[in-house]
């Protein structure tokens, strides 16, 4: 079996992490997750970051040894990457044995090359960076990414001689355009070490927290060159040559696009002087920024990975932060754009189809799947395998395109709503009761293919739409991969459905929560018949004209449970499909109203009903004894405005 090993940077545990930091896991789970489903021997490494000044400081003034206060912080940090369903096989800390003894074996090797010497220094120094600024990098006098003034060190320290490395690490590059991905970080990098590179420093004196120099005590192992190290370390460098052989060299290193000169320039010249082998690539992904700032503790302006999670689950957030743009470009995060993408496409499409697929298969087929032999049918959706492997691939030297995969399924998502809108199984039912066997084959056919093509993405959700169709006669959903979604036929056998709650319950705005939920027993002819209409106060045509109403069709009905008066409709704009909930329960039968066109206010903010989800009102007129919807009496297409 092929190996496939992936890295994250390591992470400083002076704060928790933000969601920009979020981003780069998910990215790398994703990468993981997708390379075990290609049938790839996977190793995902992630860790923490602990000799740092910063770190030390976070210790000092929680009143903690720093070892015990980096201990507490990587309980924290792993929690947070259990929740976002993380699925490393590997967490390590700059603080274990196992790392000091590779660093300082690697150190020593590179020094008795003749790559590691003492001489006096002075620089500009950021202490969030915890790294030396040259002077055409400073900003207006402060550093770029933290927006600080550094201070001015001199210093006697240990230095690399990287600047010995420039000419081979340029040859490298050029001949291994897949070294430096996406395209415009190696020319990042291509032009800094054009420019000329200079030695840098590799330790710190008098530094009690960090490793010791392995021949003077006096010298602590620089953070940077000190962290780059934990990509062998964890694998057996310095304890276990026999695993750091079966992972070494890496395939992938994902890192944040300001780190990028660490990893492609300084990383490799310590291994080229050491004599291993260089990773095959190393990813520069971009930025989540904050309303268009970069988020960090200095700057003050940052959201964490819980803020979301913790409210609307792990899934919506890995799907908000991979569907807006490539992996290699920034991204930018904000609530109203999240509440936007989760309600768009994970509550009204990829969730509303799981549930009204389920209903009509309760409804139709008493909750059983029965494959429809003799019936093929190859959709479309048997190349989503296929743009999937082919967005995601970075072997070629180019960018890892989630949003384009995730397009790719919600394309395939939309298409399975529209043959249900075509095919309208409910009156297929009416009319010829044994072709409902048949369609909804095809659409839960369908539906396993797109919940494996998801498993990467939204490894949860997969999961759960795997379980309420009762897929698991088809197989343990763990074992499911790109084979077993590329070949039409897949479900064979009989399955039995498991109704659950919602995938994706929409969201509220809490501005809206505060407003009076509308009462469906307020209408002309109940109990409380209101002013006349002679009595009411006229309205111009501009205020009716705000009420947008649009003829809508009724695909499926189920009774609100605990509520007589009350029935949860789906229904088809033509556009969209929406929820709304309706008080005729004790005039129509569900059954009676599917594929029945009705009129629609579709303008009204959403409200909570009984505690269920209602986009939208329908319209009825009503007496002291019956209730009876408005239907147009011409049939005229579905999202037809009413006027």
């Amino acid at each position: 079996m092929k190996k496939f090993y992936i890295t994250t940077a390591i992470d400083y545990v002076n704060s928790l992490p933000h969601i920009g930091t979020a981003y780069e896991k998910i990215g790398a789970d994703v990468l993981a997750r997708f390379k075990r489903m290609q049938g790839f021997n996977v190793h995902f490494q992630m860790g923490n970051d602990e000799h740092s000044i910063n770190v030390e400081k976070a210790a000092r003034q929680a009143g903690l040894d720093p070892k015990v206060y980096c201990n507490q912080m990587r309980k924290e940090f792993e929690a947070i990457w259990k929740k976002l369903d993380i699925s490393y096989d590997d967490f390590i800390q700059t603080s274990e044995p196992r790392h000091i003894k590779g660093v300082q074996k690697l150190f020593q090797k590179i020094y008795d090359n003749g790559d590691i010497y003492k001489k006096h220094f002075e620089g500009w120094y950021c202490e969030s960076c915890e790294a030396y600024i040259t002077e055409k990098d400073l900003v207006e006098g402060l550093c770029p990414n933290h927006k600080s003034k550094p201070k001015w060190l001199k210093e006697e320290n240990y230095f690399f001689k990287l600047s010995k490395y420039q000419d081979k690490l340029h040859e490298h590059i050029k001949k291994h355009p897949e070294f430096i991905v996406p395209e415009m970080r190696r020319n990042e990098i291509l032009r800094l070490i054009e420019g000329g590179l200079q030695d840098v420093s590799v330790s710190r004196a008098g530094a009690k927290w960090g490793i010791p120099v392995p021949f003077d005590s006096t010298h602590s192992v620089y953070v940077w060159f000190d962290a780059l190290i934990n990509y062998i370390t964890a694998i057996g460098y310095g304890t276990s040559e026999a695993k750091f052989k079966k992972w070494w060299p890496a395939d992938l290193h994902i890192i944040g696009k300001d780190i990028t000169r660490f990893h492609c320039v300084i990383w490799p010249a310590m291994l080229m002087s050491a004599k291993i082998k260089l990773p095959k690539s190393v990813f520069g992904h971009g930025f989540v920024y904050l309303r268009g700032e970069k988020m960090s503790k200095t700057l003050g302006n940052v959201v964490t990975p819980m803020d979301v999670a913790d409210v609307y689950g792990a899934d919506a957030l890995r799907y908000y932060l991979l569907r807006g743009s490539s992996f290699g470009q920034d991204g930018d995060f904000t609530w109203d754009d999240f509440i936007r993408r989760y309600n768009g496409d994970l509550a009204n499409g990829l969730g509303n189809l799981v549930s009204r697929t389920l209903g009509m298969v309760e409804q139709y087929q008493k909750g059983e799947i029965i494959p429809a032999k003799g019936y093929p049918y190859e959709p479309a959706i048997n190349e989503l395998p296929e743009i999937i492997e082919k967005e995601l691939n970075s072997e070629k030297s180019k960018d890892i395109n989630f949003h384009e995969a995730l397009s790719a399924i919600w394309f395939a998502i939309k298409e399975v709503d529209q043959f249900i809108n075509e095919r309208k199984p409910w009156e297929e039912y009416k009319k010829t009761p044994n072709q409902i066997t048949r369609i909804l084959y095809i659409i839960a056919e369908r539906i396993r293919i797109i919940s494996i093509c998801l498993k990467p993405f939204l490894p949860e959700t997969a999961e759960k739409i795997w379980q309420q169709f009762g897929f698991e006669k088809l197989g343990a959903f763990e074992k499911q991969n790109f084979k077993n979604a590329a070949k039409w036929g897949g479900l064979n056998k009989k399955c039995v459905i498991k109704k659950e709650a919602g995938l994706f319950p929409r969201i509220e705005e809490k501005k809206e929560e505060k407003k009076m939920e509308p009462k469906m027993d307020q209408r002309p002819g109940t109990e409380d018949r209101g002013p006349t209409a002679t009595e009411k106060e006229c309205i111009d045509i501009t205020d009716f004209a705000k009420v947008e109403l649009r003829v809508a069709e009724i695909l499926q009905a189920e009774k609100v449970e605990g509520a007589d008066k009350l029935l949860k409709l789906q229904i088809d704009l033509g556009t969209e499909q929406r929820q709304i909930v309706a008080g005729i329960a004790q005039h129509y039968a569900p059954e009676d109203l599917v594929g029945k066109k009705v009129v629609v206010a579709v303008n009204l903010k959403p409200a909570k009903i009984r505690g269920v989800e209602s986009n939208g009102m329908l319209l009825a007129a009503s007496d002291a004894n019956t209730i009876s919807i408005l239907t147009p009496l011409k049939d005229v297409a579905i999202g037809s405005k009413v006027k």
